[in-house]
């Protein structure tokens, strides 16, 4: 079952997502802009997003459970989130990935392109290329 997150799912939220500073986790549940995964009624994944410019979606973070992967799970979560932006009226959805990252090829299957990209070599947050990837719906 896929659902908006919720209050409840906090701890079980950054148990898969370590990357969400937990000022901005409540802006996700109060905003909808953060779905949950559950298998059994436990938490198997999670996708948040954000937008870019103010009117563009932007998925900021797909993570499904290691014991989940490669079954299709991100997928139906990716599309169920693209289906909803969809019926918000939105046109365009974003993404990214780092290019040393396999993610691209996931993403690129689920219809996603190549659009651009940046690189942080600010000393202390330096990292691989970032790749932003668009898709019409």
């Amino acid at each position: 079952m896929i659902r908006l997150v919720e209050k409840r799912d906090k701890g079980a939220w950054y148990a898969l997502d370590k990357h969400l500073p937990e000022s901005v986790f409540d802006e996700k549940v109060r905003c909808g802009q953060g779905y949950v995964y559950t298998e059994d009624e436990v938490i198997i994944g999670v996708l948040r997003y954000n937008l870019f410019w103010d009117n563009t979606p932007f998925c900021t973070m797909l993570f499904i459970d290691s014991d989940y992967r490669n079954q299709k799970y991100g997928k139906q979560l990716m599309e169920y989130w693209e289906q909803d932006m969809k019926s918000r009226g939105y046109g365009m959805l974003m993404t990214s990935t780092q290019v040393d990252e396999d993610a691209q090829h996931f993403y690129r299957k689920l219809g996603y392109k190549d659009c651009g990209g940046f690189v942080v070599d600010v000393p202390g947050y330096e990292q691989p290329m970032e790749m932003i990837m668009i898709k019409a719906v």
